[in-house]
């Protein structure tokens, strides 16, 4: 099984988006460089930041993410973010109406029927888990092997927190760290 690693931006002071669900000045550092990162276009990162992050989103094999950015995103329209192969969707209800079952999405009910249904589609890849109230589950339950944080020079004062409600201590052993324009990669592997 491919490892599970809890990812987003982050602003200094620990939050992924404000009070209203936007994540205001997190992404800047996905347009602001000149190496394009994806086939969009539109998504261009610094010569570091796209070694750092290409090759992560490259082992990628499915990705966790709550109800409620499935519902923000509009479900990313059927095709999962960043070229990944499957999205596995926290919820307790079912998939929308008129929702293609065709479409690689997987609706399930808790955190952990999420790690287990996504490694199943992951195989040896990596599981990425959306940071905020899911990541958060996750790493309160002893699911997360890697926290991987995109550290952006904001504060935002407050909203969503990276690591949700958790309410307990968790150690993580000491980072990788790697400068980006605009951007701070951190990498922690979850102390067991």
């Amino acid at each position: 099984m491919g490892k599970v690693v809890m990812y987003s931006s982050v602003s200094v002071d620990g939050f992924i988006a404000d009070e209203n669900d936007q994540p205001g000045p997190l992404f800047e550092w996905l347009v602001s460089g000149d190496v394009p990162l994806d086939g969009s276009g539109e998504v261009k990162v610094s010569r570091a930041s796209y070694d750092y992050t290409r090759s992560y989103w490259d082992q990628i094999g499915a990705t966790i993410a709550g109800r409620h950015v499935f519902d923000l995103t509009d479900g990313w329209d059927g095709k999962p973010p960043a070229g990944v192969d499957h999205v596995v969707v926290v919820t307790h209800r079912p998939a929308p109406e008129g929702w293609d079952p065709e479409a690689p999405f997987h609706f399930v009910d808790g955190v952990e029927a999420a790690v287990a249904k996504a490694q199943e589609l992951a195989g040896d890849r990596i599981v990425e888990v959306a940071a905020g109230d899911v990541g958060g589950q996750a790493l309160a339950a002893g699911l997360v092997d890697e926290v991987r944080m995109d550290v952006v020079p904001v504060v935002l004062g407050s909203g969503k927190r990276y690591f949700g409600p958790v309410d307990a201590q968790h150690l993580l052993e000491d980072p990788d760290v790697l400068q980006g324009d605009r951007v701070l990669h951190l990498r922690y592997r979850v102390r067991r």
